[in-house]
């Protein structure tokens, strides 16, 4: 499947940011280049080289562009990251944009010594751009573990969180979770019941319920993957008994808190135990 090849599964590795490298890498040659055709005008080519490595730089970053929209595709519309990738988006294309144009004014001037102001200028803001893009994108991966550990999973990741607030008490604390039946074998359904976040998992013909982060470092493990009964963390690899809780792999050595499933009346449900 594209998307799963586009996501890296299959090399388990994220594309995006192995691309990501040579853009950077590229436009901040072009960058360096023009320093030194200022500085040192006598060598030939200076201008040249840095025009062709900023158009390389250019033509890399859109071919990153394609998986890293596939990533951002991929978010949880929900999820606290989902602002800061938008951003980092818009950042990424405002950059390819002004390195297009940078490209477009520098063109009939190859042959010069020195690269004019305005292209200099423009090269400036450009890196500085690509700068504050690269802290967004880095605040994704090691602050809100985007795609870490996706590879690991086969099965889609939720789309959204199911709120159900104001939900009427009952005496035993039994709550029908809509929109579950439809999961298949592996597929797992966010939900949050009054400020209580927990994911609800298909395993075989069964439904599971236990605590939506993980007790480590809070990974989410409605995006984690299962190996028989148990749900490994895509952060930290830290697996659980989805029927009990207990840790049956570290880090993590706090058990999850876990929640009955069962059928009332036709509809599936959960039982709280302290609401």
């Amino acid at each position: 499947m594209l998307k799963h090849f586009l996501e890296g599964k299959p090399l388990q590795h994220p594309i995006h940011p192995m691309l990501v490298h040579f853009p950077i890498g590229l436009l901040l040659l072009s960058f360096i280049l023009d320093l030194a055709s200022l500085v040192c005008s006598e060598v030939p080519k200076l201008v040249a080289s840095s025009f062709y490595a900023m158009l390389l730089g250019t033509i890399t970053a859109l071919m990153a562009a394609v998986p890293g929209f596939v990533d951002y595709s991929d978010i949880r519309r929900d999820h606290p990251g989902k602002r800061t990738a938008t951003a980092h988006m818009i950042l990424n294309l405002i950059a390819v944009v002004l390195y297009g144009i940078n490209l477009w004014i520098r063109a009939p001037a190859l042959g010069d010594a020195k690269t004019s102001w305005p292209p200099f200028i423009l090269s400036i803001i450009g890196i500085g751009l690509l700068s504050a893009s690269g802290y967004l994108g880095g605040r994704l991966i090691y602050d809100e573990g985007i795609a870490v550990g996706r590879h690991k999973r086969d099965t889609p990741t939720p789309d959204d969180t199911l709120h159900l607030s104001n939900v009427p008490t009952r005496k035993d604390n039994f709550v029908p979770i809509p929109e579950v039946e439809p999961l298949r074998n592996g597929e797992t359904l966010r939900v949050e019941i009054d400020k209580q976040v927990m994911t609800l998992a298909k395993i075989g013909d069964q439904f599971y319920a236990f605590q939506e982060f993980c007790t480590h470092r809070f990974g989410p493990l409605s995006e984690g993957s299962f190996h028989g009964f148990n749900v490994q963390c895509p952060w930290h690899n830290s697996c659980f008994d989805v029927r009990t809780g207990k840790v049956t792999n570290g880090p993590a050595k706090v058990e999850l808190k876990t929640f009955k499933v069962e059928t009332r009346d036709g509809k599936i449900g959960v039982v709280l135990s302290d609401r």
